[in-house]
């Protein structure tokens, strides 16, 4: 391995170095490629806010990566370590992300840089509805150009402030609803948001499972169905990925980790008990029939078939990437694996189910959300009762003919019209399904490409490129 390969370099930087990657196998003009990679706008932001009797000056960041469609759509993180180096970062990978999806939306990410744990609900709120005001006055909210999401510290909760805000600031807009995506569904929300990106982590490896032939690559062969699965990150995205695959795919999670440590069963744990547990005392230590260690980060090297981190960027690097055991990584947080480390597990045959596709699936049910709520009517409304009454005069028409009753075990499967959950499953599922194809496509008709991660690049890069061709680069 060729020295600068053995360094390693900043989240920014290794964005950049994959998409460069990319480029080396395509016949680009270099102007084009530069513009696809330059991020379009960055502001950052002071405030003060006064919290239990003393006023705080609260530092935030909305980067905007690219308008080639709009709006630019990206979450909002809380965290106590965000930058705007990160910032720009997760902005470029979103632009990335909706092009590899097909999800018609520029890139964008914001920040701000809070520790959530440290302030009561109220303070929450009075800080959030603060940082909604200043990007609303500076042009970096709206449903039409600017739409934030959940990301790592905030959620429903926070995103509900933020419309509310947005409401009374611009209460001519129609749409205002559309100006911030993962709310409840009591507010404009739409149903299986909040498990979106859980729910494309198992439709990802649930693509990937599809080709034997691929799957063999990884030293692997079969089903899901009794795959051992590290977790790494036990919060939103890492829980239900965890419940999903272990409860209708048959996996064994054999280990979990969140801020408290590790918790391993080689038998396989009880994701929903395990959730229970931690909820009510707050770490997972003390949960019965398994091993538990503060050394969290150790869980990444475990023996298993498939790994999938969950939580932060960087965690497999060049510290670890040599004692890594699995035979598929699955990037279900932003960033986890390092461009140093990425070369290694190329190397050494892991197989690595990108970022920028597999935790897609938040930003794909955001887009039927932000359709939702601009439609101002929920999906299935006009056609589910319709499609009820048809699937009757089927069975009432097959009874007719055979002069036989359908079962009622049939009729309960059969005899009903989807519902909006239904819906944005299906969606999800075929949206994660055509990036896989897309990107096997890609692998296998460029010889230079070996891994997925190039041939998702190259795939986002064709399409923003061309947006860029047909209607002029500005």
């Amino acid at each position: 391995m060729a020295d600068e390969q053995a360094v390693e370099i900043s989240f920014r930087e290794g964005v950049d170095r994959m998409v460069d990657r990319a480029l080396e196998t395509m016949d680009l003009a270099p102007d084009v490629a530069e513009a696809v990679k330059a991020c379009n706008a960055v502001i950052q932001i002071r405030f003060p806010v006064k919290v239990r009797g003393r006023v705080e000056i609260f530092c935030g960041w909305r980067a905007v990566h690219s308008t080639h469609r709009l709006p630019a759509k990206g979450g909002i993180r809380y965290s106590p370590c965000v930058d705007q180096d990160e910032v720009e970062a997760l902005a470029a990978l979103m632009t990335y992300k909706c092009a590899i999806v097909d999800v018609p939306f520029g890139g964008s990410k914001g920040g701000l840089m809070i520790d959530p744990r440290k302030y009561e609900r109220d303070e929450m709120e009075l800080i959030t509805r603060r940082f909604t005001l200043e990007l609303v006055r500076k042009g970096f909210l709206s449903p039409a150009t600017n739409v934030p999401a959940p990301d790592m510290g905030t959620g429903q909760r926070e995103m509900a402030w933020m419309a509310d805000t947005y409401k009374h600031l611009m209460p001519e807009d129609i749409n205002y609803t559309a100006c911030v995506t993962g709310k409840p569904v009591e507010h404009g929300g739409i149903r299986g948001r909040a498990e979106a990106t859980g729910r494309g982590v198992q439709y990802a490896l649930q693509a990937l499972f599809r080709y034997p032939e691929v799957l063999a690559e990884a030293g692997l062969s079969g089903g899901l169905d009794g795959k051992r699965v590290v977790m790494q990150g036990f919060g939103n995205v890492g829980y239900h990925a965890a419940r999903f695959l272990s409860e209708q795919d048959g996996c064994r999670i054999t280990t979990i980790v969140d801020r408290s440590g590790q918790l391993h069963s080689e038998q396989g744990l009880p994701v929903e008990a395990v959730r229970n547990h931690k909820l009510v005392h707050g770490t997972l230590d003390g949960f019965p029939d398994a091993e538990f260690s503060e050394d969290g980060q150790a869980a990444l090297e475990r023996d298993c078939e498939i790994l999938i981190p969950a939580a932060m960027e960087g965690v497999i690097n060049l510290g670890n990437v040599e004692r890594i055991r699995a035979r598929v990584i699955v990037e279900a947080a932003n960033g986890p694996v390092t461009f140093a480390a990425d070369q290694v597990l190329r190397e050494r045959g892991i197989m690595v189910l990108p970022d920028a596709y597999a935790n897609a699936g938040g930003v794909i049910v955001s887009y039927f959300e932000w359709i939702r709520n601009l439609s101002h009517i929920r999906f299935g409304r006009m056609q589910r009762r319709f499609d009820e009454l048809r699937s009757a005069q089927i069975i009432d028409a097959m009874e007719r003919m055979t002069g036989k009753p359908v079962p009622d075990s049939l009729k309960i499967g059969f005899n009903g019209g989807a519902s909006e959950e239904d819906l944005v499953r299906s969606g999800l599922d075929d949206s994660m399904r055509q990036a896989f194809d897309g990107m096997l496509e890609t692998r296998e008709n460029i010889a230079a490409i070996t891994d997925l991660r190039t041939a998702a690049y190259v795939n986002a890069i064709r399409k923003i490129a061309r947006s860029y061709l047909d209607i002029g680069v500005y």
